[in-house]
């Protein structure tokens, strides 16, 4: 008896580089002759050629040794490549049947010979019969007694002493899950068979070509002639000589033949249907392809069972999920305390933890907060955010085997945004493993040693320890799901939260916006009233000067400040104050004026005004140019007298056009006064010009100007 947790087994590695696929010999119940891919001429051959060919096979047309049109054959069948075949006719030589088949290797063309089976399989008995083992295959509740049936059906049809259905584990060790027998022999039923016991490069072959067959384990190999040919790669060949090293293991087994069919399973090898012989036993071709077919239907049920198997535990978890993600919401401390015993149930876990920024959260069956508290800091030091799973704890962390009976497996799942690890703990699982002998014994540590197989297959018992029940992979893919339902909530949280803060800035800022407009309507009244008592005060000074210069001047200052106060009573109604519509700022500015000059006046002004939308500063100072210009028509185009006139507005893609037009008599000198001062001020603060045409009879005065403020 051993402990897996007491040894460490040395890593074999001398059999992987055994280079069995160019044994440089064949098994001699057949023949094998290698010709020249192009001309198909003999090359090489093994086996006794001689007896069947006489001594001119060497050199000699391959069509005429095999009595049929090899090239024919060959392009019939044009997709066969590497790692395929081709079944050519029977042909009989030295009064005996000989199966024919071809493969391609490289610039060759290897053809094996291979005794026919003395009483063939007829195909209707055979497909009626395989029919019906496949119908018991679908028919199996469960992969145990599929299995059991699979060692019955092969050994039926192969007559071998056992049949035994050996599965590969993830270690690379296999295990007996099936097995059919002679009652005289002993069992190795749920035995185990370590990993060196089948090398890698031999797995490599097992996919690759799928029926093996050594039909006396004591025989002398064949070798190729001539001995340059040694080298030729055999991997598709069934009578390839095998490892001397598996012959002795085979013969240590007291096996005397030997098959073995390959369960290849999405073109990953899953298993072996592996058959034992007292005695020599052969394998006729017929007899290889049924089970090949048959291991194919067997392949196809496993994977429909591991499926089934797998689309439970998903459907499982997926209702595991829709009742737990719900109420799993941050902090995660919390989501645990009131949901720890469905995230056991779920995962089907012994205990569950937390471990966070404030401590250790435990429940359930769990190791104490220093050893989770080791866990941890261990994980910390992977420096990863991925799930970490396992089985055996203590392969990864070695002080775990301190606290293995509570904590052999564990799932960890890191939450970044919590700084907290969730953990689901397993306990350990005692297991007592029967081996087809000592896999340990008689290891060999010197390198230079040469390799023996083992001897002994007696059933030995080893325990092991520090392990726990595996997770499934279903299992951690919805861990994963967990983690991205708490990330997911976490942000909606952050969401949430940045969306009270925004919202709160933005409820502030509303009302300092709103008591800003508070503030500035009532400035600008204020300013108004201001304006308005001015330009009352300006027109009582301008009657109590009775008519001449000094009222006229008066009048002027007071249509000046009017053009200022509209814009400010258009502030304190409107509630846009970064713009203003030009055109009805005008239109009420000439109203103004109308009002200020009489009736005279105001029936012989017209208004063509084109809305534009204009800076609040720009229209000020457009306003004062528009009353100066207006008040000058009144004053200089009809003396003495009234006239019309005529105030425009156009738009001119990015540029405005004002125009004040009278039909009077025109520019009567220049002028140089307080008026025209002010309004050559205003023309550069609105980067603009003021032209004078004539308007034929009268003066046409326009003002060209930037809607908005040119950059300098």
């Amino acid at each position: 008896m051993a402990s897996l947790n007491e040894r460490a087994a040395p890593d074999l590695t001398a059999c992987d580089r055994e280079p069995i696929h160019i044994p440089g010999a064949i098994q001699p119940h057949g023949l094998l002759l290698v010709a020249d891919h192009a001309s198909l001429a003999v090359e090489a051959g093994a086996g006794s050629l001689e007896s069947a060919f006489g001594p001119g096979w060497l050199g000699a047309s391959l069509s005429e040794l095999l009595a049929q049109d090899v090239s024919a054959l060959l392009q019939s069948v044009p997709s066969a490549g590497p790692g395929g075949s081709i079944r050519g006719a029977s042909v009989e030589m030295a009064g005996q049947t000989f199966d024919v088949t071809l493969h391609r290797t490289g610039d060759h063309l290897v053809v094996e010979l291979e005794p026919a089976s003395e009483h063939p399989l007829l195909a209707g008995e055979m497909l009626g019969w395989m029919d019906a083992i496949a119908a018991g295959f679908e028919r199996a509740p469960n992969l145990r007694t599929l299995c059991a049936r699979a060692a019955s059906a092969f050994r039926t049809l192969t007559g071998f002493d056992r049949v035994m259905v050996y599965r590969f584990l993830d270690d690379d060790a296999g295990r007996v899950v099936g097995e059919a027998r002679d009652e005289s022999l002993d069992s190795f039923m749920h035995h185990h068979f370590p990993a060196a016991d089948i090398p890698r490069q031999a797995r490599a072959l097992y996919v690759r070509n799928r029926v093996r067959v050594i039909p006396d384990v004591g025989y002398e190999p064949a070798p190729l002639r001539p001995a340059r040919y040694e080298s030729l790669d055999l991997s598709d060949v069934s009578l390839r000589s095998v490892s001397p090293i598996h012959l002795q293991y085979l013969r240590n087994m007291d096996v005397g033949a030997s098959a073995s069919i390959s369960i290849v399973k999405d073109g990953i090898l899953w298993g072996l249907i592996a058959c034992h012989h007292r005695t020599a036993r052969a394998m006729p071709l017929d007899v290889r392809l049924a089970a090949l077919a048959l291991a194919g239907g067997l392949a196809r049920q496993i994977r429909a069972r591991e499926e089934a198997d797998s689309y439970r535990e998903r459907l499982s978890l997926r209702a595991a999920e829709d009742s737990l993600v719900p109420a799993f919401k941050p902090p995660l401390t919390s989501a645990v305390a009131s949901r720890h015993d469905d995230l056991q149930r779920m995962m089907d876990s012994d205990g569950v933890a937390v471990i966070h920024p404030g401590g250790i959260d435990r429940y359930g069956h769990c190791p104490d907060d220093a050893a989770i508290a080791s866990i941890g800091n261990w994980l910390a030091e992977r420096n990863t955010t991925d799930a970490f799973v396992t089985h055996h704890l203590a392969g990864h962390l070695r002080e775990a085997a301190e606290f293995a009976e509570k904590a052999s497996g564990v799932m960890a799942l890191p939450v970044p945004e919590e700084q907290s690890i969730l953990l689901w703990f397993r306990a350990e699982q005692v297991e007592e493993i029967e081996w087809a002998g000592n896999p340990h014994k008689g290891v060999q540590h010197n390198p230079d040693a040469i390799l023996t197989p083992r001897t002994s297959f007696e059933t030995w018992r080893e325990t092991v320890r520090c392990r726990s029940r595996r997770w499934t992979l279903e299992q951690t893919e919805s861990a994963h799901r967990l983690r991205r339902a708490l990330r997911a909530a976490n942000e909606a949280r952050e969401r949430q939260r940045l969306f009270r803060e925004l919202e709160r800035a933005v409820t502030e800022k509303d009302l300092a916006l709103a008591q800003k407009d508070v503030l500035m309507k009532e400035v600008d009244h204020r300013v108004q009233n201001s304006l308005q008592l001015v330009s009352a005060f300006l027109s009582l000074q301008a009657r109590e000067a009775g008519p001449g210069p000094v009222a006229d001047q008066l009048i002027e200052a007071r249509s000046r400040l009017s053009s200022v106060a509209l814009v400010h009573r258009r502030l304190y109604r409107d509630d846009q104050i970064e713009t203003i519509d030009l055109a009805r700022y005008l239109e009420e500015l000439v109203g103004d004026l109308k009002g200020s000059l009489g009736e005279e006046w105001s029936s012989q002004m017209t208004v063509d005004l084109t809305p534009m939308l204009i800076p609040t500063d720009r229209a000020v100072s457009v306003g004062l140019i528009a009353s100066e210009l207006v008040i000058n028509a009144t004053k200089y185009a009809y003396p003495g007298g009234t006239g019309p006139i005529d105030i425009a507005l156009e738009q001119h893609r990015n540029r405005f056009r004002l125009i004040v037009a009278d039909h009077g008599v025109g520019i009567t000198g220049e002028r140089s006064g307080f008026g025209s001062r002010m309004m050559q001020a205003v023309m550069a603060r609105l980067n603009g010009t003021l032209d004078h045409a004539e308007n034929s009879p009268g003066l046409r005065a326009i003002l060209t100007a930037p809607i908005e403020d040119e950059p300098r």
